[in-house]
């Protein structure tokens, strides 16, 4: 079983920036795809952002140029580093972590753009 806690979110104001993070528990954590997911209330959880075990990102079109995931293995984190916040951003963003056959979830940290 892995844990995953995220941190980070908050209230920020459109064109601002907010910076995720997400620690995992147990000594796998380099071999992990890990994933940025978000979620609005009444909508399908989307991928914001990925990043596999060797390094490979992938963005959702709506974030790209303004988000940028990346992973510390020596400290079991991957980052959600968010700029040009707009207000569509709004959203509680989950982490993921992937081994096949294997995902676990984290709990979600609220993220919310607005003046």
């Amino acid at each position: 079983q892995v844990q995953l806690v995220e941190s980070g979110g908050g209230l920020v104001q459109p064109g601002g920036s907010l910076r995720l993070s997400c620690a995992a528990s147990g000594t796998f954590f380099r071999l992990y795809f890990m994933g940025w997911y978000r979620q609005i209330p009444g909508k399908q959880r989307e991928l914001v952002a990925g990043i596999s075990s060797g390094g490979s990102t992938n963005y959702a079109d709506s974030v790209k140029g303004r988000f940028t995931i990346s992973r510390h293995n020596t400290e079991n984190t991957v980052y959600l580093q968010m700029n040009s916040l707009k207000p569509e951003d709004t959203a509680v963003y989950f982490c993921k972590a992937e081994h096949a056959p294997n995902q676990w979830w984290g709990q979600g940290t609220q993220v919310t753009v607005s003046s």
